[in-house]
């Protein structure tokens, strides 16, 4: 389900009905959307009364969300936290019950990652992408998206040709999540605040792809995850896992 269409809260119009690709959100609170900053500015003398008030509670909730926030916290950038990634990626369901626009930024930044991966790990080139010279990497993310729709269940319930071009042309937005620039593992985490983040867009990519970059399995490292989203007796493994990883960087 895409979720009812986000308004602007001053105007209260769509981002359809502005002409634009996407609203914004108030970059304090996280909570308001604004349809451009002239509309924040006139809303400004209300919206400051909450403001402060919305970014703690976002933060307590970002605290509390999930089964294990330490390990899954609610990310920056993203309209919905969807609790247990690492299990949702284990039973290929990691972009069910998202918005429209979250599963567009997750499928994006799982392609760009996966390219630097390719780059770096395998010495491998993107053709006809950014890394070969070209304007945008846009032509082989469509076959990355034609592929993804070929895995059984991988892409939600509402997806299809339409949105999919819609997909590709958020894409090209100017928006963050930008087929005509690069990205790195550490702007990830960077970018949306989690530091398991590229291990979720790495193992999503891996999923579309059907191998990881260097032909590796993450079957091994999806699971240990996946016991401690439950609580499970991975969790001190994976915290030592994790120890070593953050110092280099390591495929996951």
């Amino acid at each position: 389900m895409s979720g009812t269409a986000l308004k602007c809260s001053k105007c209260g119009k769509t981002a359809t009905e502005k002409g634009v690709i996407t609203l914004n959100r108030c970059s304090r609170c996280k909570k308001t959307i604004y349809c451009n900053r002239d509309c924040q500015k006139a809303d400004w003398k209300t919206h400051k009364k909450i403001c402060a008030q919305q970014a703690n509670a976002g933060t307590a909730k970002s605290n509390s969300a999930g089964s294990n926030s330490h390990f899954a916290p609610a990310l920056n950038e993203l309209e919905q936290h969807v609790p247990n990634p690492f299990t949702r990626l284990d039973q290929g369901k990691y972009l069910h019950d998202r918005p429209k626009l979250d599963v567009f930024k997750l499928l994006i930044d799982s392609f760009r990652l996966r390219q630097e991966d390719d780059l770096q790990f395998d010495l491998k080139v993107t053709l006809e992408s950014v890394y070969t010279g070209a304007a945008s990497s846009l032509e082989p993310f469509k076959k990355y998206l034609t592929l993804a729709a070929t895995r059984p269940g991988l892409l939600p319930p509402w997806w299809t040709p339409e949105t999919q071009r819609e997909c590709e042309e958020f894409g090209e937005s100017g928006a963050w999540n930008n087929l005509r620039k690069t990205v790195t593992k550490a702007e990830v985490i960077a970018h949306y605040g989690g530091s398991l983040v590229p291990m979720q867009l790495r193992i999503l990519a891996d999923a579309i792809v059907g191998m990881g970059a260097m032909g590796r399995d993450g079957t091994a490292t999806r699971k240990m995850m996946c016991e401690v989203e439950s609580g499970g007796p991975g969790e001190g493994i994976c915290t030592m896992v994790l120890s070593m990883n953050l110092g280099f960087d390591g495929r996951h």
